[in-house]
């Protein structure tokens, strides 16, 4: 194959790397998919052939060297299958995956290349907790087992991908059909005008002018839901939302069989006792017992919220009126409402003077827009990140707006890793699913998740490791939320608030009284907000934990009502057909590292306060002594560093009212 044909054959000659998106055409990726997994197998080879006696260099720094073909194209491709897929690219993702996941085993159960790893004597520390980590990723995935367990665990691992992108490619094509169609405009009364604009043109892509088309976000709860007047309208939208995924019932059903059986083969009781031994929380038991603490408070704050707004409503509550009373009883508690505040959120001002702003007021970074530097999509914008004496750190891809062909949710990719090693500087790219607008005005909920996925990507762009399998966030899952949700502090700091929230036609600033409203409103509702989370956590536990079979419906329900949290009027976050987290996107058994993580992120928002808060000293210290460690160190050591001490979980319980 000539690498003038195909640009994923050579490094690109683009700044840092960059991939060169507008060469890359579909059928170049399969052929770079087969020929970088040749490649990467005779680099494996040769390495576990290698006459010499085994060393670090020429074992475990060459394996780190290996690959260069296959991380390019791998990195591409799977944001593109997230990000903007096609059909063209499903039929290849579901082609491949399984290839790769075969691909893996082919290298961790090469008995010639463990043995030699084994074999080795590391120097320094980094190198010391390398070698710890091959010999930990070889040994979970399978290097001790006899040969013919060994065949079942590639049996099982190329299954599982498969399903994997089924569950994936089924949500997708389910969360589009279930859009739901707004005949008349009358019907979205509560609606700001922007917003019944957004979605009539949302009508007119798909064909439906004259109509109006209100698309799923990935949660359950849908933001519509708490602004549309037209209660049957709310119930249609909620109801569209719980019946996504239908047809994955039967695929979680073999996934957490599977997923059982090949813990059982690695010598587990089940999925959640394997991932958890490669952890910070350690143990099934330690997560169990945290949750333990948080349901009863957060349970009782959820009824005491609904018996409220009960009261407000004048009838029971249901799942299609909660967000809609929450935000009545705002309103009246606080005078403040979201139709009231998006006006001050204009997305290119929250981005550039207020996320961009922070960083550059903590961090010392700076921004240049790289217009001649071209995304995957129309909708990326391209930044060119410089360091706090001008020197370049990397770039950062923004791709905030919803899409047919986007998956939902929000969410980091890589697409180089920084390594010394290998001389490569940082790229990542943000996805965010914001409706486009002329202009795009954006809820507080986005803002705040703005903030936190650019936590993930200043996670990567900090990255200062010399191995590529330590870079950014290359970290146990249940510690790589923290950082980004530590971000999510700075979007109501009194400065940097004031900063970005202006008027989008005015220019004037959010009202003081207004952002002493919004600050005061940050804890109402968290009952709600908490059970809902909890309730989607402990569903991802009891599926790997509990689950032998079942019905996945009677299941679903026989789980949460055996841990106390089966509110009918406040669902999980996410249902298990479209629970896409642990299906599909790494967090199976992990789904708590959310609110595990949340433990350190309060506890270092308090250091944070304590010690002057928005000061580059600050910032510099956050970044030196975590962000910028990677894996390269034992997470927990790195916030011990940082901290001065183990976390305590007593601020987390005081910011979700759970004391």
């Amino acid at each position: 194959m000539n690498p003038a044909e195909n640009p994923f054959l050579s490094p690109s000659d683009l700044p840092y790397g960059l991939p060169p998106f507008q060469r890359i055409r579909e059928e170049h990726y399969v052929p770079a998919f087969e020929q970088g997994m040749a490649e990467h197998l005779a680099e494996v080879a040769a390495i576990a052939d290698n006459p010499e006696r085994p060393t670090f260099e020429n074992t475990i720094e060459a394996l780190e060297r290996a690959g260069a073909l296959l991380d390019r194209v791998s990195a591409v491709f799977f944001n593109r299958a997230s990000s903007d897929t096609t059909p063209g690219i499903q039929k290849i993702q579901q082609d491949v995956t399984p290839r790769l996941a075969k691909h893996a085993d082919a290298v961790h159960l090469n008995a010639k290349l463990f043995a030699r790893i084994r074999a080795v004597e590391a120097g320094g520390e980094e190198e010391r907790w390398l070698l710890d980590r091959y010999l930990t990723d070889f040994t979970r995935a399978g290097a001790l087992l006899d040969a013919a367990d060994q065949e079942r665990l590639r049996g099982l691992n190329e299954r599982l991908s498969e399903l994997a992108t089924t569950f994936q490619q089924n949500l997708l094509a389910d969360t589009n059909d279930r859009a739901v169609v707004v005949d008349e405009a009358a019907e979205l009364d509560g609606l700001t005008e922007d917003a019944v604009r957004g979605l009539a043109e949302t009508a007119r892509e798909r064909g439906l002018d004259g109509k109006h088309v209100i698309t799923l976000v990935l949660p359950t709860g849908q933001p519509s839901l708490a602004s549309l007047t037209d209660r049957s309208l709310r119930e249609r939208v909620h109801t569209a939302s719980i019946g996504r995924g239908a047809a994955n019932a039967e695929l979680i059903r073999e996934m957490a069989l599977l997923r059982r059986e090949r813990a059982r083969l690695l010598g587990y009781a089940d999925h959640a006792e394997y991932v958890l031994a490669d952890q910070t929380a350690g143990t099934t038991g330690a997560v169990t017992e945290m949750l333990a603490k948080l349901v009863p408070p957060a349970v009782a704050n959820a009824r005491r919220e609904q018996a409220e707004l009960e009261e407000l409503a004048g009838h029971a509550v249901r799942p299609w009126d909660w967000a809609f009373y929450a935000e009545k009883a705002r309103e009246a508690r606080y005078d403040i409402d979201g139709a009231r505040l998006r006006p001050y959120f204009e997305l290119n001002a929250v981005l550039e003077k207020g996320v961009f702003y922070a960083a550059t007021r903590l961090y010392g970074i700076t921004f240049t827009e790289r217009k001649d530097l071209a995304g995957y999509h129309p909708d990326v914008r391209v930044f060119e990140v410089f360091d706090s004496g001008g020197a370049p750190l990397g770039l950062f891809l923004g791709d905030f707006h919803a899409r047919a062909s986007k998956r939902g949710g929000a969410w980091m990719n890589s697409l180089v890793r920084q390594s010394a090693l290998e001389g490569a500087r940082p790229v990542v790219v943000n996805n965010l699913n914001i409706v486009k607008g002329e202009p795009t005005l954006m809820t507080f909920d986005e803002v705040n998740t703005m903030f936190h996925e650019f936590g993930h990507a200043l996670h990567a762009l900090f990255s200062d490791v010399r191995f590529p399998r330590f870079s950014g966030t290359a970290v146990p899952r249940d510690f790589v939320e923290y950082p980004s949700q530590v971000n999510e502090m700075w979007a109501t700091h009194p400065e940097i608030l004031a900063n970005y929230a202006k008027h989008y036609e005015t220019g004037e600033p959010m009202p003081q009284e207004l952002v002493d409203r919004l600050l005061e409103s940050q804890k109402f509702n968290q009952g709600f907000a908490t059970v809902e989370y909890l309730a989607a956590t402990l569903l991802d536990w009891a599926w790997h934990t509990e689950y032998s079979g079942e019905d996945p419906a009677a299941f679903e329900t026989k789980a949460l009502a055996d841990v106390g949290v089966d509110l009918p009027a406040v669902p999980p976050r996410y249902r298990s057909t479209y629970f896409s987290h642990i299906w599909a996107g790494g967090y199976s058994a992990g789904y708590y590292s959310y609110i595990w993580s949340e433990v350190l992120d309060a506890d270092t928002v308090e250091w944070f306060n304590e010690n002057g808060g928005l000061l580059r000293e600050n910032g510099d210290r956050f970044r030196r002594e975590l962000l910028s460690k990677g894996g390269s160190v034992d997470p927990m050591a790195a916030f011990r560093a940082f901290r001065g001490r183990d976390p305590e979980i007593t601020p987390l319980l005081a910011r979700r009212g759970l004391l």
